[in-house]
């Protein structure tokens, strides 16, 4: 499993101090006071000084490796991967990770003071990295590549943002190789008035069923409170969304779910379906700041989506 794992020096009353990566992958400390006119510290993970802005830790990759899916530890000898160049000098995050034939495509979140955009490496044995630079520029996040292709292409799920007109909506695009995407094409939107009015992004990668391709993703309201749902992609043409859960499969109630660096937050990037072909393990981050586990069936999360609300 890749774990994100943001970091900060120790905070004091006084300031405000997070590092960032130089674009030659040194790390550089900013230090602000918190009485300084020019700071906007009210969201917990951004802050805005000087009309720039700055996240508030400095996030990085790790590879963990468990025997029974519940007791992870850090392996010897696996580089953790951090930002590199001039598009991730504020880290990379929210990674997703796809497995197609013996490469294993790794999609994330690059974060630098031009924007938040999706970056891709590759690897076939986890300590050598073929790094593809930046694949859908800002503002872009929450990229999961499909496990195989269909018809001889890949997709992708990606989610771009707009500010001014449209929203934050769950996209589909397709490559003939997995590094060149095109054809964009909306698949979900929120939903005004339900739990995933503000926004909504996707998991991992979807899974196929005998129904279609089966979709785990989070939505958010106007309070912030991320849950998860699920939807439904056709299995040869995954631009028609098939069905959608109305409410949420999972939603933030225990208290590490609740309360921590940000709250009401449940999020997921990965899962594994295990040998029974119906209980599938989803790895999802609480209050981003723990890591957890969760089953569910396959089959009970299709019984609850909705062929009438898409």
């Amino acid at each position: 499993m890749i774990v994100r794992v943001a970091e900060r020096p120790t905070q004091d009353e006084a300031t405000i101090s997070f590092p960032i990566f130089t674009e030659e992958g040194a790390i550089q400390l900013i230090r602000i006071s918190k009485s300084d006119p020019d700071l906007d510290a009210t969201d917990a993970r951004v802050i805005n000084y000087k009309g720039a802005d700055y996240l508030t830790t400095l996030s990085h990759l790790r590879l963990v490796c468990s025997d029974d899916g519940i007791h992870f530890y850090e392996p010897e000898g696996y580089p953790p991967l951090t930002g590199i160049g001039r598009l991730e000098t504020f880290g990379i995050e929210d990674c997703r990770v796809t497995q197609i034939g013996d490469t294993y495509y790794l999609t994330f979140t690059s974060v630098s003071d031009n924007g938040v955009g999706v970056g891709l490496r590759t690897t076939k044995d986890w300590k050598h990295f073929e790094i593809h630079g930046m694949i859908l520029p800002p503002h872009n996040k929450d990229c999961a590549l499909f496990e195989e292709q269909i018809n001889g292409r890949h997709y992708m799920l990606h989610r771009p943002s707009s500010v001014d007109i449209g929203g934050n909506y769950i996209w589909l695009c397709s490559s003939p190789d997995g590094i060149h995407w095109g054809n964009h094409q909306c698949l979900v939107k929120t939903t005004k008035g339900s739990w995933d009015s503000a926004r909504v992004g996707g998991g991992a990668a979807p899974i196929k069923t005998d129904k279609g391709w089966l979709a785990i993703y989070h939505g958010a309201n106007e309070k912030h409170q991320y849950c998860l749902g699920a939807f439904l992609l056709d299995l040869q043409d995954p631009s028609k969304v098939l069905a959608k859960t109305i409410d949420p499969i999972m939603m933030p109630l225990a208290t590490y779910e609740q309360a921590g660096f940000f709250g009401n937050v449940v999020f997921t990037n990965g899962h594994i379906v295990q040998p029974d072909g119906d209980t599938v393990t989803v790895y999802y981050g609480a209050s981003d700041e723990v890591v957890c586990a969760a089953n569910f069936s396959i089959n009970q999360i299709l019984s609850q989506l909705s062929y009438t609300h898409v």
